[in-house]
């Protein structure tokens, strides 16, 4: 394999299994989020596809798909592997995504390709761990959590459609790890999140507060995270944003079993409303999946707010509206990490999901698809 670049072609590769639409599963409509009426949203079910945890892609397991988005270029879907260079290098996939008005039908691989750091070579073992993705005006946008022994900040980074870096956008202070746990992003609680607006806002989000900003989600109490916004020309970060993270929706089956939630990823509607992930996993329950609709409009900036637990002037958050929460409509998602708008085939503006499967035998790789109604259309689309 060549250090600078792989691409496979595999048209004829399909992946996983399909589950057609169940017609127990009813369309929801969210009216009036915040009650704005302007702002009508909804959503009806189009099917699944699951991909079994070890499926082989030309000789290299398929698997921890944490970002998605749409190319309208292309008509195709990138999806971001959060390997962090173990079983392979650091990589995204362009799938075609066969889903219409009549269905979610298959998920194909097209190819994969490597991410390559400033120096043009594959990213080393544990150098990055990818997470979101995003189709911008300059190129691909990608994030990477960092984290790990030893500290390796979060970082945005711009890639030309072969993988080869462009630049990396700059990094607050305020975000850098530290050793000593008092500020900075949590281990695997950070750049989860990336949107890209019509405006040319690239936003990017943590998964819940920096250390300094207050307490990670509980089941009694939630959690404030950063969102900032950057822009896209300069690459300069500008505005920062709090959203609301909510308590832990689920209680684990044991008093020491793993419970979480968590901002796993969000999608610009428009410059000022964006569709937020909500995450939740409850050991001996399963996951939690709600998606909500935020409105920047009015929320405080606080890039000049060192600890938002410490401060004393008045911040207003994002506002926030649940639009959907998939276990009550009667799914049983997986870990979903992934958002995208898309245009089907037959012109119908489809949302799809995708879940992580971490690489884990007790996981799978799962898509769901929506057909999206409302204002709201894919991008590339005449609004």
């Amino acid at each position: 394999m060549s250090k600078r670049l792989f691409a496979t072609v595999a048209f004829t590769f399909l992946l996983g299994t399909t589950t057609y639409a169940n017609a127990e599963v009813k369309p929801v409509e969210t009216t009036c989020p915040f009650g704005d009426c302007d702002a009508a949203i909804s959503f009806s079910y189009l099917g699944e596809v699951i991909i079994p945890t070890g499926t082989m892609e030309n000789g290299l397991e398929f698997g921890g798909i944490s970002g998605l988005d749409f190319d309208p270029s292309s008509g195709r879907y990138i999806a971001i592997s959060d390997d962090r260079s173990d079983k392979g290098p650091a990589r995204f996939y362009e799938l075609d995504i066969d889903v219409s008005a009549n269905g979610l039908k298959s998920v194909k691989v097209v190819k994969r390709v490597t991410l390559l750091d400033a120096d043009g070579e594959a990213f080393p073992k544990n150098a990055v761990d990818p997470e979101a993705i995003r189709v911008g005006k300059e190129g691909i946008y990608w994030s990477s959590e960092g984290g790990g022994d030893p500290l390796i900040a979060p970082s945005v980074h711009v890639a030309s459609s072969d993988g080869k870096s462009i630049r990396e956008l700059w990094l607050p202070g305020e975000f850098a790890p530290t050793a000593n746990k008092t500020s900075g992003v949590r281990e695997n609680l950070s750049f989860e999140n990336l949107a890209f607006a019509p405006s040319g806002a690239v936003f990017v989000a943590v998964e819940a507060a920096l250390y300094q900003d207050g307490d990670k989600p509980g089941l009694t109490n939630g959690s404030l995270a950063r969102i900032i916004s950057y822009d896209s020309t300069t690459g300069e970060p500008g505005k920062q944003y709090v959203y609301p993270v909510s308590p832990i929706p689920q209680a684990a089956s044991k008093a020491d079993g793993a419970n979480d939630n968590g901002m796993s990823d969000m999608l610009a509607l428009d410059d000022r409303h964006m569709l937020v992930v909500e995450r939740n996993f409850a050991q001996g329950f399963g996951n939690n999946i709600k998606l909500f609709m935020v409105d920047l409009e009015g929320a405080t900036d606080v890039s000049n707010i060192a600890s938002l637990a410490r401060t004393g002037e008045r911040v207003v958050p994002a506002r926030k509206s649940q639009v959907l929460d998939l276990r009550a409509i009667g799914l049983t998602p997986d870990n979903i990490e992934a958002i995208s708008l898309g245009k089907a085939r037959d012109g119908t503006d489809v949302l799809i999901l995708a879940a992580d499967n971490n690489f884990s035998d007790r996981q799978k790789t799962q898509f769901y698809a929506f057909k999206i109604g409302g204002r709201w259309t894919a991008p590339g689309s005449a609004r």
